[in-house]
């Protein structure tokens, strides 16, 4: 938390809607219309919903700072929609198809239209807050010592070390998603 000067809130209804509008079909046929390359649109598929909350946070943060076509903002695509077939599934059973009227509300309530607002620039004693905000989860929830979450806040070298377990945190995580591809 130390290191985060910015928190920015996004709304899962934005993200589900333009999870549509990136994925079914009617969505895809307006955004051409809008003049999306095709290119781009045959590869919205790549973002899942963390993606897509990614994308909304990197919009909110351009239009907080009044960034301009000359500036860049790099955000990271962290899933496909691979993982969310059943979000989709979901969605249409409780909204219905999706509609070119859906596709026109979608992309202009939930992607044109988002402003700077539900955002919040950190100062030193916020950021602390924040950070005892995980007291919960981390102590209550998943039974851990005091003393390693007081780590992260006052001892730099707890996330060098956090560092250090890449590899052996990626071959687990390989392990693991060999293990379940079989099942």
């Amino acid at each position: 938390m130390k290191n985060t000067d910015l928190v920015i809130a996004i709304d899962d209804y934005d993200v589900t809607s333009i999870m549509r509008l990136f994925n079914e079909e009617e969505g895809k046929e307006y955004l051409k219309e809008k003049g999306v390359k095709d290119e781009i649109i045959e590869k919205l598929h790549l973002l899942g919903l963390s993606s897509i909350a990614n994308m909304l946070m990197a919009i909110k943060f351009a239009k907080y700072y009044e960034l301009t076509e000359d500036d860049v903002v790099l955000t990271v695509f962290t899933d496909s929609m691979e993982m969310y077939n059943s979000r989709m599934v979901e969605q249409r059973e409780e909204k219905g198809a999706y509609t070119k009227e859906d596709a026109i509300k979608d992309y202009y309530s939930s992607l044109i239209s988002q402003k700077a607002d539900n955002m919040i620039e950190l100062n030193y004693l916020q950021k602390k807050r924040i950070h005892h905000l995980k007291y919960f989860t981390w102590i209550e929830q998943q039974a851990r010592e005091l003393d390693e979450l007081n780590r992260q806040w006052y001892d730099d070298d707890y996330w060098t070390e956090i560092q250090s377990m890449v590899e052996p945190i990626d071959k687990l995580i390989e392990k693991f998603n060999e293990r379940v591809k079989s099942i």
